[in-house]
């Protein structure tokens, strides 16, 4: 069966309103929101009425479309899952799904080996394994880095439509280092990954608010804030915003500097051919190894990096710089001199208080 765009659209707001586990949904909540999905994907401004949105939550519950969507009403009112980790984006592709992903296969490949679309050749190889393992039926034969576990997926599409029609959002939040969570309203500005985790690079809408940098798994909720007016960016250059850093710790008017590391000759070819940052330079080479400098801003995600070779590099400044992974390296060895623990009675200890 035929479905054009517009259903398309409704099926997956829907679909995103029913999985969103913190805000009951009535009727009136999906038309308000497939109508805004309509609006800001094809500019359509007349909405949707109430006839065709129950008409699609049908479909949805029907097999003709492959769904089969567990959709229940609770208390009279509210439409959900029954099945809390349903999706209609986690049903197997059928044969024509397949059929539109090679032709987008093989379009993208047209694009391989241009300098501008330098990004595309792994969306390629990712796209071109899921179909053939989905035709196939056999195991994947790429083993692309991947988190099953990660949180916060679900909120990129709101925040990154926020950011493309400058629409103020309004989170719950709660930080690592917080004890309760709190709401309040951001301008988005940026989509940003590092390492299988995303962040959003915002501004808060409180009075003197630094620019923040979010985690998406410490979202508790992400809605548009309807009463309050998207603050544009007057100060900050996106494209080159973490330029200066590795990870994405960065405070306002943080300045870079340079930071010198001697690496052994046994891993100096790791670091060659993956540099720890785009500024990396060969310094020199000495009987101990070579040395290396990078310009970057001093943050945690740096001393994590330095940290992970252990002994052998070799941090020459700043001399804070060095101060701090002493310091490090200090409670590490004071964490293993410990000899009033045994690592055999805290494991058995661990797995009784996990009951296995």
């Amino acid at each position: 069966m035929p479905v054009n765009r517009n259903a398309l659209i409704r099926y997956r707001t829907i679909d995103n309103c029913l999985r969103h586990k913190y805000k009951k949904w009535s009727l009136e909540d999906l038309i308000e929101a497939c109508s805004d999905a309509l609006y800001e994907l094809q500019g359509i401004d007349k909405g949707v009425s109430r006839r065709t949105v129950q008409a699609d939550i049908e479909m949805m519950r029907s097999n003709k479309l492959g769904y089969e969507a567990p959709i229940v009403v609770v208390d009279k009112k509210y439409y959900t899952y029954s099945d809390k980790n349903y999706s209609i984006t986690n049903i197997p592709l059928t044969n024509q799904d397949l059929q539109v992903l090679t032709e987008v296969a093989d379009l993208l490949k047209q694009f391989k080996g241009f300098s501008h679309f330098s990004d595309v050749n792994e969306m390629v190889s990712k796209l071109e394994d899921k179909i053939y393992v989905q035709k196939s039926s056999a195991s994947s034969v790429i083993d692309f880095e991947k988190n099953d576990n990660l949180k916060g997926l679900e909120f990129i599409e709101i925040i990154r439509k926020a950011i493309i029609s400058k629409t103020a959002l309004c989170f719950t939040y709660r930080s690592f280092r917080a004890r309760d969570e709190s709401t309040f309203c951001i301008s988005p500005y940026l989509l940003k990954e590092y390492r299988n985790r995303w962040f959003v690079l915002c501004l808060a809408h409180k009075k003197s608010s630094p620019i923040l940098t979010l985690a998406l798994d410490r979202i508790i909720s992400a809605e548009n804030a309807h009463d309050e007016p998207f603050r544009e960016n007057e100060n900050i250059d996106l494209s080159s915003y973490y330029s200066d850093v590795i990870g994405v710790t960065k405070h306002p008017g943080q300045k870079d500097c340079e930071v010198v590391f001697r690496i052994d000759h046994e891993n100096a070819p790791y670091i060659i051919t993956k540099p720890l940052h785009a500024t990396q330079k060969l310094l020199t080479e000495t009987a101990e190894g070579k040395i290396f400098r990078i310009r970057v801003i001093l943050n945690y995600e740096l001393e994590r990096e330095l940290l992970g070779f252990g002994c052998k590099i070799k941090v020459l400044g700043p001399r804070n710089l060095v101060n701090r992974i002493k310091e490090n390296l200090a409670k590490t060895l004071e964490c293993y001199s410990v000899t009033n623990e045994s690592p055999e009675k805290i494991y058995e200890d661990a797995k009784e208080t996990l009951g296995e």
